[in-house]
């Protein structure tokens, strides 16, 4: 069971224990600074905090000892070299042998720590760290020191080998907007599934190019975006482009894979080889950022869907989250405890989690929600907090 939900707000990283059968938020670590992403080590129980300092950059925050004290620690950092196209550049009109444009090149910096995960229990200081702008980076030393996977940042999906040289392939990594407050819309990795039965077999999903998987520890990567469909492109089928807002596994059944996609929900059974479309419309199953499944049973996810791209808001006012047990074939609405009137909450990719029958989420109003009965019903255990980035049970 678990017994501490960790928070990343705005405003810093709360932890809230459980006390009995209540929940006890402390004191806000971190004060002052947004943290991006929260989360504990289940191997060792390191407490992890993505800084977000809005003059000295993203850092790693540290905790072994239960979030009593905290050690920042040396953040990661791109090699020299390396570089990805940020966009491209019309050629002029007076050289007709010229190609239709030309990649504009930018040196690489990370922008914000978006996403963290662990390794297995045989890789004991594995840990990864997703970026803006998309790059995944590993330590094997516990975060003590970082290295950015090549094989991902030279993928030919977005160019090539740029240390090398000019790109040798078109771009197909497209920005997001999370990346705007810091000036640029870059591409971003928020999503990683490290396969419990196999530390070599991964998935990422970035914003906005869809899901890559490599089956040999990182050394290479394929597309897994068959299935997925993209309704404001020319192609909706196209192999990249796709913009996944969050990506979870099913730890008992591995090949069952979710997502909360920009233009739905989709569900695949065979390990992202192929998507299905399983969302619902007309019970409000459609738009939204976050989703959790279930550890043991890779047919029940929940999401908290809101109104739409143009309206990020609760669906006609009314919160609620959906529940589906048959892998998307049908959808159920819960309300019971959640704010059915003048709700204008939306809940971000991070910011749902599961943990045994427990779920809790947090919205960017600042109101936390928890239920201990799957889903069915919800109990708020505050409405002043900062805005929630991240949830995440401990």
């Amino acid at each position: 069971m678990a017994t501490m939900i960790l928070i990343g707000t705005r405003k810093g990283t709360v932890m809230v224990d459980r006390s009995g059968s209540t929940w006890q938020p402390r004191p806000i670590a971190h004060a002052g600074i947004p943290v991006c992403y929260a989360m504990r080590d289940p191997r060792d129980g390191t407490l992890w905090a993505s800084l977000d300092h809005g003059h000295w950059g993203p850092k790693l925050s540290r905790s072994r000892d239960g979030g009593a004290t905290w050690q920042d620690i040396s953040s990661l950092k791109y090699p020299h070299g390396a570089r990805y196209i940020a966009k491209y550049l019309p050629t002029p009109d007076f050289d007709p042998a010229a190609p239709a444009a030309q990649p504009e090149y930018r040196d690489a910096t990370v922008y914000k720590i978006w996403s963290l995960a662990t390794g297995n229990a045989d890789q004991p200081g594995r840990l990864y760290a997703g970026t803006i702008p998309g790059g995944l980076f590993i330590s094997d030393d516990g975060g003590d020191t970082w290295e950015l996977n090549r094989s991902l940042w030279d993928h030919d999906s977005r160019g090539g080998d740029l240390f090398s040289g000019d790109a040798t392939s078109e771009n197909r990594w497209f920005g997001t907007p999370a990346s705007v407050d810091y000036g640029v819309f870059e591409p971003g990795i928020h999503s990683i599934i490290v396969d419990p039965r196999d530390s070599r077999h991964l998935h990422v999903a970035v914003s906005s190019a869809g899901v890559l998987e490599t089956t040999d520890g990182g050394r290479s990567w394929v597309g897994r975006n068959r299935g997925l469909l993209n309704d404001y492109m020319p192609d909706p089928e196209a192999d990249w482009g796709h913009d996944p807002h969050c990506v979870v596994g099913c730890a008992g059944q591995p090949d069952r894979i979710w997502q909360q996609n920009h233009c739905g929900v989709f569900h695949s059974e065979d390990g992202g080889m192929r998507w299905r479309k399983v969302s619902q419309p007309d019970v409000g199953v459609h738009f939204g950022f976050p989703i959790a499944v279930d550890p043991n049973d890779g047919r029940t996810a929940w999401v908290v869907p809101a109104q739409a791209d143009s309206q990020r808001m609760a669906i006609g006012g009314g919160l609620f989250v959906a529940r589906t047990d048959d892998g998307g074939q049908s959808w159920t609405a819960f309300r019971n405890g959640l704010p059915q009137d003048q709700s204008y909450d939306i809940v971000l990719r991070h910011a749902l989690d599961m943990s045994g029958d427990n779920l809790c989420f947090g919205s960017t109003t600042g109101n936390v929600y928890l239920s201990e009965d799957r889903g069915a019903s919800w109990t708020c255990l505050g409405n002043n907090f900062p805005p929630v980035y991240s949830v995440r049970f401990g």
